[in-house]
């Protein structure tokens, strides 16, 4: 497991409004405070990407989530207790979140990571995390850490030293929205 003094210092940039290198469930994420304008700019700045394109964020649990959207339809709430794989559901009507993280149609991207560390470094900031992945927009993933381009270390405000021997990361999580007539559609496998 990381080390204390690691997790805290994890903890005080996120909370001064950094931005962190940190493995997540499926791949190595630029994360920050999701509630923080400015640190969502600083990740979009980073990664070079098009303020048009919605970020992913990180929430600890299924309480977390319903401080930030409206309604957790329970047919949601039952696929993220029993889905084996990571998932990210896109949500409408969210509320107490930046502009910057949600997208033109008022929707939201957010995931439960089934990582304990993840879960346990964002129940313990309080809030909720943007996570994209550690790379440049328009060039590959990377599949685990030293794949991550230097440029891209070295923009960070604090890298986390865990898992960074790891391959065995999965792929992006799978994306699913309730239709209109609270139906569940699988946007990406």
């Amino acid at each position: 497991m990381i080390d204390i003094d690691h997790f805290e210092k994890s903890l005080s940039v996120l909370r001064q409004g950094g931005t962190i290198l940190f493995p997540t469930d499926t791949i190595w994420g630029i994360g920050c405070d999701a509630t923080n304008e400015t640190a969502v700019d600083k990740v979009y700045s980073l990664k070079k990407r098009d303020k048009s394109k919605p970020l992913i964020v990180l929430a600890s649990d299924i309480d977390m989530i319903k401080k930030y959207v409206m309604h957790v339809h329970p047919k949601l709430e039952t696929l993220l207790q029993y889905h084996t794989r990571p998932i990210t559901v896109i949500y409408d009507h969210q509320d107490g979140l930046p502009k910057n993280v949600i997208s033109k149609d008022n929707t939201i991207g957010i995931r439960i990571p089934q990582d304990n560390f993840c879960r346990e470094l964002i129940q313990s900031f309080g809030k909720p995390i943007v996570a994209t992945s550690a790379n440049i927009s328009n060039e590959a993933f990377p599949k685990n850490f030293g794949e991550i381009t230097s440029s891209v270390i070295s923009k960070v405000d604090f890298t986390i030293p865990y898992r960074q021997n790891d391959s065995n990361f999965l792929p992006p999580s799978a994306i699913v929205r309730l239709s209109p007539n609270e139906e569940l559609i699988f946007l990406r496998e």
